[in-house]
């Protein structure tokens, strides 16, 4: 039986960089019962061990693929993913950055077959990762989005953050602020806005999402006193696409968009660059928030934060994003069946 047709669907829940916090955030998935089924991709020895460093009564059962047997109270699924070598909290090793990589490749094979429904992420470190594939200059890992969208063969996808009553996405990721206005181009923008608009519909449920739609430039241009971004390349994608029937609100100006007033008028904001959005997003719901990744074939979702080394097998880990991760990944899975039927 495929993840699809299970009365709970299968998620798998990759447990990240195995010096930093995932293994033990993930060893928190047994105080909760879900909607969906986890299955935590990871080394089951490391599992146990962190688990038992913060007393947790966490068992770890070792998960087939096939297997439909209810899971006891307090007991977590792992399908097994041997380390390379034995991890030590808050110290990076280059020799388990394939161990790392191997997490997220069984994953994507797994939502790619329907055998899972969808995956969530925990945090990876870059560098290690980067390391470990003998990196110099060139960078060949530059994080899970890019990676999901090279090994679906999916030529854009959107990175969009939920939490705090807000959902954001982003034209631009991790670019130097430098060269942000030469990559809004009327292409990028446009894809950008089809694919935030066709997920928002098949995994949202929202019938007819209204997006607000930010300026590049501070008062989103001032008629040009301030750039011409919002005239030559942002105005003219909008008008196009409204003519199709899409609802969209812009270009606003960023520094009043996120009031009140503003927001309840929209269902998603699209922001031109990172530190656009993403500072407001956190600053409502930093350690609640996800990442979700638009345009994909499958679902994935993940948390709002990084490896924390410093925090890693300390216990004290706040496992709320993970919580919140597999909480939307639920109504994602959810959404999208509706939506098949309809």
């Amino acid at each position: 039986m495929s993840a699809a047709g299970a009365s709970r669907p299968f998620v798998a829940i990759t447990s990240g960089e195995p010096a930093g916090i995932g293994p033990e955030l993930c060893a928190r998935l047994a105080e909760r019962q879900w909607p969906l089924r986890p299955v935590v991709l990871g080394d089951l020895d490391l599992l146990r061990e962190r688990a038992g460093a913060f007393g947790s009564a966490a068992a770890f059962r070792p998960w087939q693929p096939g297997m439909q047997s209810d899971v006891p109270e307090g007991t977590i699924d792992v399908l097994h993913v041997p380390l390379a070598r034995t991890a030590v909290p808050g110290v990076l090793d280059a020799a388990n950055g394939a161990y790392v990589l191997g997490l997220l490749d069984r994953a994507i094979a797994g939502c790619v077959s329907g055998e899972f429904a969808a995956m969530v992420t925990a945090p990876v470190h870059k560098g290690v990762i980067c390391e470990s594939l003998g990196a110099a200059d060139a960078l060949p890992f530059s994080g899970h989005t890019e990676y999901l969208a090279e090994h679906t063969k999916t030529p854009r996808v959107v990175m969009m953050l939920v939490g705090g009553g807000l959902r954001v996405a982003l034209v631009t990721t991790h670019l130097p602020l430098a060269r942000v206005p030469a990559a809004i181009t009327p292409q990028a923008l446009e894809e950008t806005l089809r694919i935030l608009h066709a997920d928002l519909v098949r995994h949202f449920g929202l019938a007819a999402p209204r997006i607000l739609v930010a300026g590049l430039n501070p008062h989103a241009g001032e008629g040009g006193h301030m750039g011409r971004e919002e005239i030559d390349v942002i105005e003219p994608v909008l008008a196009r696409l409204r003519a199709e029937g899409m609802q969209l609100v812009g270009p606003l100006p960023a520094d009043t968009l996120f009031v009140p007033h503003t927001l309840a008028q929209g269902d998603a904001v699209l922001a031109m660059y990172h530190d656009q959005g993403l500072p407001v997003l956190k600053h409502a719901s930093f350690g609640g928030g996800v990442n979700v990744t638009l345009g994909l074939p499958i679902i994935r979702t993940s948390v709002d934060h990084g490896t924390a080394l410093d925090l890693a097998g300390s216990g004290r880990a706040d496992p709320g994003s993970l919580f919140a991760a597999l909480e939307l990944a639920a109504t994602m899975v959810a959404a999208r069946a509706a939506h098949a039927a309809a």
